[in-house]
């Protein structure tokens, strides 16, 4: 299975170009969407070359969840840690976003390796500000000072929809209302949930997350809104603890939660391709078969020359009745 990369691809080749063409200074207009509704807006001009303007629009966040400034949590804190002096927070973001930061690639690492590390970095801003509430929590559970124990925290992570971290002591167990659109999409995804929790209990995965799925809401939802319990694929529940979370496997598995239902989706939307690739091969088999059993009687009256019959007038049947006599 394939995971999804935490920097956007294209972000980061912008970013790229920029640091290794400063002397060029092209004006610079960028516009695109990625996964989940995350749109982005990078903006340069000649006059300043050192200077990028990045734009981040969010999901539209459903009721049970809560923003600050347009901001999950945690975010403004955690861009000032992830990008010191290169990143300025402007206040208020451009109009239609949540986000933006002024650059100033000026004042980037001398270093190449670190320079490449710190742009990757400013490429993943999508999992800096929306993971930021989840590896508070998650942070907490390291040192053990986890709050609000069995309080369900809501998390936007796509539009109009969220997820739920249940904090306890000595674990968080991480629940995904699962929603697809179209039927089909909701079979297969149901199919392959219970799949991957099967997959979770092989002898090569001990140390992995204990996952469960299940048609109806878990306990820990109780308290939730009723609209967040309706879920047509189930709900998958991931119980993180302490082991999953210490030193750098923090930022693999915010980002591994953060983007789930994407993970599935994309799955999903590649088993149809295959399938549909898979039945198209298979009825060229059955028309090549089909050809190749009928009869050779058909082939030879296919092949056969056609006749032809010539309508003649009254005067040409005079002309050779004529000829005939006469003969």
């Amino acid at each position: 299975m394939i995971l999804l990369q935490s920097p956007s691809r294209y972000l980061l080749q912008i970013l790229s170009n920029r640091v290794q063409n400063f002397e060029k200074g092209v004006e610079l207009d960028c516009q695109w969407v990625e996964f989940d509704d995350i749109r982005y807006h990078i903006q340069g001009s000649v006059k300043n070359p050192n200077v990028l303007l990045l734009s981040v629009s969010l999901p539209i966040p459903p009721p049970e969840t809560v923003l600050f400034g347009g901001l999950p949590l945690g975010a403004l804190e955690a861009i000032k840690a992830a990008y010191g002096v290169v990143a300025q927070i402007l206040d208020p973001p451009r109009d239609g976003f949540n986000l933006t930061l002024k650059l100033n690639l000026a004042k980037l690492p001398s270093d190449e390796e670190h320079k490449h590390a710190l742009l990757t970095k400013i490429a993943s801003v999508r999992e800096v500000v929306m993971g930021a509430p989840l590896r508070a929590v998650l942070k907490q559970l390291v040192t053990r000072t986890v709050s609000d124990l069995g309080k369900p925290v809501a998390l936007v992570h796509r539009p109009n929809e969220s997820f739920f971290l249940v904090p306890q002591a000595d674990k968080v167990t991480v629940i995904f209302p699962m929603r697809f659109n179209d039927s089909i999409d909701t079979v297969l995804a149901t199919s392959f949930l219970q799949e991957f929790v099967e997959a979770r209990r092989t002898a090569g995965l001990n140390n992995a997350p204990p996952c469960l799925w299940s048609p109806s809401p878990p306990q820990e939802l109780k308290e939730a809104f009723t609209e967040t319990l309706s879920a047509n694929a189930g709900f998958v529940s991931f119980v993180i603890f302490p082991r999953h979370v210490e030193g750098r496997k923090l930022d693999r598995t915010v980002w591994n939660l953060s983007t789930f239902h994407a993970y599935v989706n994309y799955h999903v939307k590649c088993s149809e391709c295959f399938m549909h690739t898979r039945m198209r091969r298979q009825v060229e088999s059955l028309i090549q078969a089909l050809d190749r059993a009928k009869p050779d009687s058909e082939k030879a009256k296919r092949n056969s020359p056609s006749r032809s019959f010539k309508r003649m007038s009254l005067k040409d049947g005079n002309n050779s009745f004529g000829s005939r006599s006469w003969k």
